[in-house]
């Protein structure tokens, strides 16, 4: 009756002879297959995890076939992560828009003006405003931050907008 191989893998005995015997000549597989970029070291390294994690599975007459298409595979899957970076490298980054320079010189502009219209108001309204438009938050919820009423708040927000327009031409 043959005896039942499956479990004698996980043995950490057995399990450590199969990488002393086994790590070397797997290393120098990968090395000379694929070349030192891939990180040899890393990939017998990986097999060996892949090993035993699926130890159960893996009887001992298979377990050097097993180990070699592992690292094989994580090979190859190196490989190909590395062209997708590649080709993710070689793409153009763009530094250029499609505005026109009156329209990228006209957006600088209002942009400064905007940054000193706000500067211009008090900060009560600012605080308020900017809670409001940036951070999206409701009139309410302003209201509890500031442990104000609802009413100032709307106040200040409604004060901040008024004062926009006034120092801001052309909204």
């Amino acid at each position: 009756m043959p005896k039942d191989l499956f479990k004698n893998v996980c043995e950490d005995r057995l399990f450590t002879e199969l990488f002393v015997k086994h790590s070397k000549n797997l290393h120098d597989f990968v090395y000379y297959k694929y070349g030192e970029h891939i990180n040899p070291k890393d990939q017998v390294q990986e097999a060996f995890i892949k090993l035993w994690d699926n130890c159960s599975k893996v009887s001992l007459d298979k377990a050097k076939s097993f180990l070699f298409t592992v690292a094989n595979n994580l090979s190859l899957n190196q490989i190909k992560h590395e062209k997708v970076k590649l080709r993710y490298q070689q793409i153009e980054k763009l530094d250029r828009t499609n505005e026109s320079p009156q329209f990228v010189l006209e957006e600088k502009e209002y942009l400064l003006k905007y940054q000193k219209a706000l500067s211009n108001l008090t900060e009560s309204q600012r605080v308020a405003f900017l809670m409001n438009r940036i951070e999206g938050k409701k009139h309410k919820e302003i209201a509890i931050l500031l442990g104000i009423s609802r009413k100032a708040v709307e106040k200040r927000i409604y004060g901040a907008l008024e004062k926009l327009r006034k120092d801001i031409d052309g909204i």
